[in-house]
């Protein structure tokens, strides 16, 4: 079993344990009761030039413990100060050590759009991310059937959220191309052995449709690999352990747009 797989599984026993507390229908309920999304973070990433989305996290299962001490608060405050154009918040807590009460805190203290990134493997999450306040979910094909993608980004459009659609390989993108993905990302990390080839954008890139929103995700720590993912036409990029590491973040996401 994979790294990849055992975060599957630990997603459903999470859903599991939380359908004790809070059933799908009242959670459903909940999400509809609240006002419908715009599609923030979709559209926060059709932007002129290369759009920005910057995660804040505090271990990973390839790096271990990245920020011992983590002011979540003031990282994600900091990223809107540095004008990223959205924030990614890990909520996985056992490989991740991340926390749905992250993204809470950090949705009600900016106005940034911020995706939920977590394994989902249930709609019961994507309504979570609602009422968590997230502007987008992370759907990742490796981990989902297309008829689930499909139905999944349904529901996102039915509450105003987007859908950051992941894949690995030429498979998977005419996977999430096939279910509808309107933001599509490209992981050049393999989460199966942890090797990370920024090629792995480069050799999908004529696969992806121009009117698609092309995410190039991990492996990013320099202006040079920014400047690489530029040339082949991707709209943004996803930078986590780069910037994580950054006593300065908004003069390291600066330097990584080329204005220092």
């Amino acid at each position: 079993m994979t790294i990849l797989d055992e975060l599957a599984d630990y997603a459903k026993q999470r859903c599991q344990t939380a359908k004790e507390t809070l059933s799908l229908d009242e959670i459903q309920q909940k999400a509809f009761s609240l006002p419908k999304q715009d599609f923030e973070f979709e559209k926060a990433l059709k932007g002129d030039g290369m759009s920005f989305i910057s995660e804040c996290k505090k271990a990973s299962p390839s790096k271990g413990l990245i920020a011992p001490d983590f002011p979540y608060l003031q990282i994600a405050k900091d990223y809107e100060k540095a004008g990223t154009d959205c924030i990614s918040v890990l909520t996985e807590p056992k490989w991740f050590l991340g926390s749905d009460q992250y993204l809470k805190e950090i949705t009600d203290a900016v106005s940034t759009p911020c995706l939920r990134k977590d394994f989902t493997v249930d709609e019961y999450m994507i309504y979570e991310a609602k009422l968590l306040g997230a502007s987008a979910v992370l759907l990742i094909c490796s981990i989902l059937s297309e008829e689930a993608v499909k139905d999944y980004i349904a529901i996102c459009d039915t509450l105003g959220l987007s859908a950051l659609v992941e894949t690995h390989d030429d498979k998977e993108v005419q996977m999430a191309l096939n279910a509808g993905a309107r933001i599509l990302g490209v992981n050049n990390r393999n989460l199966k052995d942890f090797s990370v080839d920024t090629e792995n954008s480069r050799k999908l890139r004529e696969l992806i449709p121009s009117d698609v929103i092309f995410v190039s995700e991990s492996g990013v720590s320099s202006r040079e690999d920014v400047a690489r993912i530029e040339e082949i036409g991707a709209d943004a990029v996803l930078i986590g352990e780069t910037l994580m590491r950054a006593e300065d973040k908004k003069a390291r996401l600066d330097e990584l747009r080329g204005r220092r």
